[in-house]
Formats: structure tokens, C-alpha cells, sequence
């Protein structure tokens, strides 16, 4: 590969921020943005049924065309890969148990420094972390190994008084094994990492910073670690990697901003795998074939390139979100990608999707071996769960929801039966939510389909429900529709009084329809449904506060519907 590929800057780098598609619910005559290629749907309507909540109407950015987490090569193809492989499996075998010397003698050089000791808090003693020079020279031997028989690096790693702090672009499981060799230090990872076999142990020798995603408490801790470590100059240097997951290096995804809140000057350093027939980075491949196919190779490439010192401005006062966004430019400059509004969420999304079209391969199996509506599931299986990416760090930001409140978003939205495409019907939107054809569930689907094709996507679905949820009034809606349902005043609904409710909305459902929307909040199965149930239910499905709109709203209602509406509006 020449060497201008790798290092020319050739794009700007900047966040992608793609065209919207906005529709006006307030105009009834107001023009839609269509696809030339999409016609009017009758089961569509332009009427906004959450107005009532303050929405001023639903704006979808178009989907993102990238895939920050596609590996390019998942399979062996190709013959000369295949005769590449033949010919290194002898290779591959000495490679194996060199492999698993270096990892055993490793492992029990780091036991050794660990031994007895207690005081974790403060640096390792001299004597510990030189007996932890051995675990780094089988580190480098683990690395050759693997087929990185050198390592090409540019620049110079700072002295660590002045940058105490390194950041780094993660493609690869091969990326902290470097770093532990080149400077062995801090680093801050996942819980679970703490149980994994091997690793836990020589990660616990370099002063791991565990931290949990998903706890706020965890998160404030780790960064108060962070800033302890980072301060004091007998602790190593803290890495991080601000992405927190692996990409396939091709573009870069938002930071997390861990590594900036601290103040102290960071030094970028992103490493490259250039490659012609091997993609090796960590994507949509499993570990153990990559490990193959990296022990069935002639050579790896690996590149370091350590970046100028990256300092905050403002006297070490600068915003910790402009100080990630300045740091992470310079890195994707340097890298010639462009930077997207993906982060680690997305792949939650991506490996939901991935983990149900598993689940249907082996029902498509079983279903092919009765003969039975085999091509439904030959339509379901040809989807590609890459099409559930929304760009979690731009939705965050929007909607303050996190990233397991998409994951059951998505929970839902996978519940309709999407088709190949990704997109659900309008028939098996009402099948999820246990309703029927109506002026107001084809307004409900009208709000969500901006497109107008008669189809929704899952970027549209969240996008929907997330901007329901942070209306101004949703919560007093909620609120205050548990109220006019519970007419005997015993803080529980029974099936009776939601279905005389919900017929303000829909006159014309039935007992049975009604029976079926009530087991949407009836979630423990009782009969009943108590306040917490009735609330938590309408966060999970906040498009069904629509169906509550004609008893807080409407002003023919009764004296305590009057003092809703004059609350409400």
C-alpha cells in the first residue's frame, strides 16, 4: 500500500450531519419530502395526534450509509487465501504453542508481582512492576506470534509529566496488547474484564480503572480515578480508548469524554492495519477465527503513530465536549476518515439485530424441515442487521435516552416482524400495540411514517417514541390519564375501566381488543393494573398516550376533565 494512502490527508473530517426529512404536522396542506421512487400510502395521515403533548411534528435524519463496525473480509474466500492458509498451517501450529508459552509464562510472572500484595490504591512497587518486564517480553513474543514480526512506528511517545493522559482509535484486540508491551499502562476497562481468564490477572497488574457503562455512579468514579492516577507521576500513564469498542478503523465514532474531563493535556496515538486480503479488525467476526486467520497469515502489518500533544484551552477550563471533539479531529485527520454520530450503543442495536437473526436461522431450519412457510423466513434472514444503526450518540443527545432504553425500543420495534428491508407495515405496526384500523392509528403511523410510503423504519420508530417521551407534558399526561381511568379511586385499573376509557378514543373496540391492549399493562398477569405498572408501561410504549388524549383534552368532558384540560393546555 503506498505510503500517501495512509497518511495524506484526503477528506475532512468532520461529524456527519446528513439531510433531514421534516414533516409539518401542524399544516394539514403542507407538502412532505417523498422519495420519487414512493407513492402516497393510504393508511397514512398528517394530523400530529401527540399535539396535545406540545409536539410540534417529527424530524428523521436520513440513515447513515456507513457501518463503523463491518469487517471486510469475515470469510476465507478466494483462492489464494485458501492456498495461503494450506501452506502457513504448519506455521500456524508452531505459531500455537508459542502462543501458549508466552501466555503461561506470562501469567505466571504477573501472579508472582501480585503476590501478597494488598495495597492497591497506591503504584505498584519498583520491585513488582520490574518483575512485570517479563510479562511485557512475552507480550512483544504474543505479538510475533500472531504475525506482527515488526511493527512500524512514527513519532515519539511524550514524557509522561507532560501528557500524562494517551487516547487511541480501537480496531483491534491486538491494540491493548501493545500498548502493554510499548509502555505498560493504566488502563480503563470494562467489570467484566476482570473475569476473564489470563487477562484479569494482567490487566489487575497494570491498576485497571474499572468502570461500568451503563452506572452514572460508576462512571463519576471512574473519572475521579482518572484524574488521581493521571495527577500522580509514580502511576503510569492512563490510557483509554474514547470510542469504547472496536471499529473497523474506516471512520471514527463519537468519544466518550472520560479521558478529557480530568483537564490534563492527552497525547493522540492511533494505530493502522493496512491490509490487502485480511480485514483484522475486531467487527462482525467471531474471536476465534480471527485469531486463525491472523496465525494462518505470512505477515501482519501494524502501524503506531504517535500525534502532537493535544493540551485544553482556557487554562485547563476548557469544556470537556469541546476538548474530545478538537482531540478527535485531529485523529481522524490524521487517520483521512470521517467521524460519524455512532457510538458503542449502535452496537448494542447491531448485536440485538444479529442475535435474532441467529434465533430465526435455527427456526428456519426446523420450519424448512416441516415444509412449512419456508419463504417467510427466507425474507427475514436476507436482513441486514446493520440497518438498526442510528447514530446512538446524536439520539442521546437529543432525546436523553441511553442506549438499553433503545435496545428495548428496538425490543418493540423487532416485535412487528420488519421485513427484509428493515421496515415494518402498517398492519403489523397495529398487531404489536393491539390495535385496529382507525383514524387514530393511522394517525399514530402517519406521525412515525415521514417518508409517507406506508412503511416505517427502526431509526423512525425510536426516533418517535424518544421524541414523545421528552415532551413537555408526557409525564403529567401519564400521570393524569392514570387518573381518569381509575374512576373507583383505588389507585389499580381493572379491564372495564380502561376499555371505557380507551373507547373516548376508539368507539367501536371490542371486548376482545380491549382485552388485548389491556395485557400490554397488565404486565404481572393479576387483573389489575397499579400506577407504577400503568406508568412504567407508557415509558416502555409512549405512543399509547395518544389513545388518553380525548379524556385529558376535550372540552365537552366532565368538571374534572375541564381542570385536566386547563392544566394540560
Amino acid at each position: 500500500m503506498a505510503n500517501h494512502d495512509l497518511e495524506s490527508p484526503l477528506l475532512s473530517s468532520q461529524p456527519s450531519d446528513p439531510p433531514h426529512i421534516i414533516l409539518n404536522v401542524h399544516d394539514s396542506d403542507s407538502s412532505i419530502q417523498q422519495s420519487n421512487n414512493h407513492k402516497p400510502n393510504p393508511n397514512t395521515s398528517s394530523r400530529n395526534p401527540f399535539e396535545f403533548i406540545g409536539s410540534d411534528g417529527l424530524s428523521v435524519p436520513a440513515p447513515s450509509t456507513l457501518d463503523p463496525f463491518r469487517n471486510d473480509t469475515p470469510n476465507i474466500e478466494g483462492l489464494y487465501e485458501l492456498i495461503k492458509i494450506v501452506i502457513c498451517l504448519p506455521i500456524a501450529i508452531v505459531r500455537l504453542v508459542l502462543f501458549g508459552v508466552c501466555l503461561a509464562t506470562g501469567y505466571v510472572a504477573t501472579k508472582i508481582a501480585l503476590l501478597g500484595w494488598k495495597d492497591k490504591h497506591n503504584p505498584m512497587p519498583k520491585w513488582r512492576s520490574r518483575l512485570m518486564w517479563l510479562t511485557r517480553g512475552c507480550t512483544r513474543c504474543i505479538l510475533f506470534s500472531f504475525g506482527y514480526h515488526w511493527i512500524k512506528r512514527k513519532g515519539k511517545l511524550a514524557p509522561r509529566e507532560i501528557a500524562p493522559i494517551v487516547v487511541s482509535n480501537h480496531v483491534s484486540y491486538i491494540d491493548p496488547i501493545f500498548y502493554f508491551f510499548e509502555f505498560f499502562p493504566t488502563i480503563v476497562a470494562a467489570e467484566s474484564h476482570d473475569s476473564m481468564p489470563f487477562v484479569g490477572t494482567i490487566i489487575r497488574a497494570m491498576q485497571v480503572i474499572y468502570v461500568n457503562r451503563f452506572s452514572p455512579s460508576s462512571r463519576k468514579l471512574a473519572v475521579n480515578e482518572i484524574k488521581r492516577k493521571a495527577s500522580c507521576g509514580r502511576f503510569p500513564r492512563v490510557l483509554l480508548f474514547p470510542e469504547g469498542t472496536t471499529t473497523n478503523g474506516k471512520v471514527l465514532i463519537s468519544f466518550q469524554l472520560g479521558a478529557f474531563i480530568p483537564g490534563y493535556a492527552v497525547q493522540p496515538v492511533i494505530v493502522r492495519y493496512p491490509h490487502v486480503h485480511f480485514d483484522q479488525s475486531w467487527g462482525n467476526v467471531s474471536l476465534g477465527m480471527l485469531m486463525f486467520r491472523m496465525f494462518t497469515q505470512f505477515h501482519n502489518f501494524m502501524e503506531v503513530e504517535y500525534l502532537p500533544i493535544v493540551s485544553p484551552l482556557d487554562n485547563c477550563k476548557e469544556n470537556p465536549s469541546h476538548f474530545a471533539k478538537r482531540t478527535s479531529h485531529v485523529i481522524a485527520s490524521a487517520l483521512n476518515v470521517v467521524q460519524t454520530n455512532h457510538s458503542y450503543g449502535d452496537l448494542m442495536l447491531l448485536m440485538k439485530a444479529s442475535e435474532l437473526k441467529q434465533k430465526l436461522t435455527l427456526l428456519s431450519e426446523d420450519v424448512k424441515g416441516c415444509g412449512v412457510c419456508t419463504y417467510i423466513y427466507d425474507i427475514v434472514l436476507q436482513e441486514k442487521p446493520s440497518s438498526y444503526m442510528v447514530e446512538m450518540a446524536k439520539v442521546e443527545s437529543l432525546f436523553h435516552i441511553n442506549s438499553l432504553e433503545a435496545v428495548n425500543f428496538l425490543d418493540k420495534f423487532l416485535s412487528m416482524n420488519p421485513d427484509a428491508s428493515g421496515r415494518v407495515k402498517f398492519n403489523d405496526f397495529l398487531r404489536a400495540f393491539r390495535l385496529r384500523t382507525c383514524t387514530l392509528s393511522e394517525e399514530l403511523f402517519g406521525f412515525l411514517d415521514v417518508e409517507k410510503n406506508g412503511s416505517i423504519t427502526f431509526k423512525q420508530f425510536l426516533y418517535g417514541s424518544a421524541h414523545v417521551m421528552k415532551r413537555p407534558l408526557f409525564h403529567q399526561s401519564c400521570e393524569l390519564a392514570f387518573a381518569q381511568c381509575d374512576t373507583r379511586g383505588h389507585n389499580q385499573i381493572s379491564e372495564q375501566e380502561l376499555g371505557d376509557t380507551i373507547r373516548h378514543a376508539i368507539p367501536d373496540f371490542n371486548e376482545d381488543e380491549i382485552h388485548e391492549l389491556f395485557s400490554i399493562f397488565d404486565m404481572d398477569g393479576d387483573g389489575s393494573v397499579s400506577k407504577d405498572n400503568f406508568l412504567y408501561c407508557l415509558r416502555r410504549n409512549p405512543l399509547l398516550i395518544a389513545l388518553f388524549k380525548p379524556c385529558l383534552v376535550h372540552k365537552d368532558e366532565s368538571q374534572v376533565g375541564q381542570g385536566i384540560l386547563e392544566e394540560i393546555v
